[in-house]
């Protein structure tokens, strides 16, 4: 589904050039579960964000389902993501004025989706993560475990075939944590094929592979035992 060759993110400004990504090399297919770590400034969520088409690399090659992606105009990366990319935030990102079933909903309004068909699919997405009962709530009447489960309800509803997660449970209490990690684990199961970042190595366990990263680069893979 994904490869990247040679791939180099740099940021600069008049004074200081920062190399965020240097020379990453990365193939991942259709259903895996991979995790990526590494500390603070390692350049992971830069990798996130052009994994997503969010931010383009600076040189190097990005294919996204056998498209050269790299250097794409926005309205075509756009057409991209919103056909296939559904993505999870650490800080959630819902709408204090609107019910959890509206937030949910709004994923698709940029989507030919009839009302009807919104409705059915926020009702089939938030019966998958256990939250259909709060669906007329407003987001801050929700734990911080139900918010997250809403926003993985959000990313699900367009039916996406990747879903980008970046540190999903980093505001997350232990147990809260991990039942988000039990329903990714559970829609990779289903087929969704997941990238994500986290600083946690007992949530990296719940993937079928790990990178390891630091000062930009990828410097080992670790395959789970089946």
């Amino acid at each position: 589904m994904l490869k990247m060759r040679n791939l180099s993110r740099v940021y600069r400004t008049e004074t200081i050039e920062t190399t965020a990504l240097d020379g990453i090399d990365l193939d991942i297919a259709d259903g895996e579960f991979v995790a990526i770590m590494g500390p603070s400034g390692c350049g992971k969520s830069t990798l996130l964000n052009i994994l997503g088409m969010l931010d383009s690399p600076t040189s190097g090659s990005y294919s996204f389902d056998g498209i050269e992606v790299a250097g794409l105009p926005e309205a075509k990366l756009a057409d991209i993501r919103k056909h296939n990319l559904g993505f999870i935030f650490q800080s959630f990102n819902l709408v204090d004025e609107l019910s959890i079933r509206e937030n949910i909903e709004l994923a698709l309004l940029y989507h030919d989706v009839s009302a009807a068909e919104r409705r059915r699919r926020a009702d089939e997405v938030m019966d998958k993560v256990g939250i259909a009962h709060r669906a007329r709530h407003r987001p801050n009447q929700l734990s911080g475990g139900q918010q997250q489960r809403v926003a993985v309800a959000r990313a699900l509803i367009a039916r996406p075939r990747l879903i980008l997660a970046d540190e999903p449970t980093g505001n997350l209490d232990t147990q809260h944590g991990e039942e988000v990690m039990k329903m990714l684990q559970a829609l990779n199961r289903e087929g969704a094929t997941i990238v994500m970042v986290t600083h946690s190595p007992s949530h990296a366990d719940y993937a079928g592979r790990l990178f390891n990263m630091l000062d930009g680069r990828i410097l080992q893979e670790r395959r789970r035992a089946a």
